[in-house]
């Protein structure tokens, strides 16, 4: 792929100096001391801060053909389930450090999902660098949850701007799992919880919100044969659900498109914890994957 392409990174997290100074300046979950940042439900992780230089980052993406790298807050961290109180604040600090970034970076909204504010939404919405509203899978896991963030989905159907589902905070587990196990147990389940309760119910709710699910969704639409068995049904495919590419490769992507179809999936790399990669599709793959569907997930402009 060339750089001509002006690729669309839908998922990327990129802290501000700001922000990784209102985490330093905690005292309970989440906090940062040094470089190292402490979490209630994962072991201490070490910082690079080269992932955060922002400067390197903006040259890299750049070098990469990025036309636009969608930064967001990093939901594990468990901000947005915080106090209002506590989370607000924090919210306020990533949006005002994250918008200051410039090109080619535009930014992911966060909202509190413990004291809905539609009115703090709409206002933030307002801003041309926000591509939409990320919200923690941890916040949806049900037809009842779905229902009572209703007020805050309201507003971005308003905006015309989509909805982005990121893995939320991991439980606290056994001190022997290996590092990597909640991204692959914990942060999976949410994302198939959060996928079927949209399913059942967030598309009835919501007729026209466009909505994509971070890491394939936990590759939930391929266990659409045992839905059948027990009873469910995949139905149509909705034009309006998109599934983003992080952490994936040829083969998930390829297994995702034979249930899904191609117009649905989005590339996102959930960089710096993982990297960009292309699935080696072909030509009119990488276009629709990286340019079209995802100006059509963030416009619900025709591709």
């Amino acid at each position: 792929m060339g750089e001509a392409l002006q690729k669309i990174d839908c998922h990327q997290h990129l802290w501000p100096v700001e922000f990784l100074d209102a985490l330093r300046g905690r005292d309970t979950y989440p906090y940062v001391r040094g470089w190292t940042l402490h979490l209630a439900g994962e072991e201490p992780y070490v910082i690079d801060p080269g992932d955060h230089d922002v400067s390197a980052r903006r040259a890299r993406e750049l070098a990469e053909g990025k036309e636009q790298v969608l930064l967001s807050l990093s939901s594990p961290l468990g901000i947005e389930h915080l106090p209002a109180g506590e989370g607000a604040g924090l919210i306020d600090v990533w949006h005002a450090s994250a918008l200051a970034l410039g090109d080619p970076f535009r930014v992911w909204a966060a909202a509190s999902v413990t004291d809905l504010d539609p009115g703090r939404l709409a206002a933030i919405l307002g801003e041309d660098r926000i591509a939409g509203l990320q919200l923690p899978a941890t916040a949806l896991g049900d037809p009842a949850a779905i229902e009572r963030l209703q007020p805050l989905l309201a507003e971005l159907e308003r905006a015309g701007k989509p909805l982005l589902v990121h893995p939320g905070p991991a439980p606290a587990g056994p001190a022997e799992l290996p590092s990597w196990w909640p991204a692959l147990v914990p942060y999976v389940a949410q994302l198939h919880q959060s996928w079927m309760a949209w399913h059942i119910s967030g598309r009835r709710q919501h007729p026209a919100l466009r909505i994509a699910f971070v890491a394939l969704a936990g590759l939930a639409p391929l266990h659409h044969e045992r839905l059948a068995a027990r009873g469910g049904s995949l139905g149509a495919l909705d034009p309006y659900v998109y599934y983003e590419t992080s952490s994936y490769g040829t083969r998930a992507i390829d297994a995702m498109v034979r249930v899904v179809g191609v117009d649905g999936i989005v590339h996102g790399s959930d960089r710096p914890y993982a990297e960009p990669g292309d699935p080696g599709m072909g030509e009119a793959f990488a276009h629709a994957v990286f340019t079209a569907n995802p100006r059509h997930l963030l416009t619900g402009k025709p591709r």
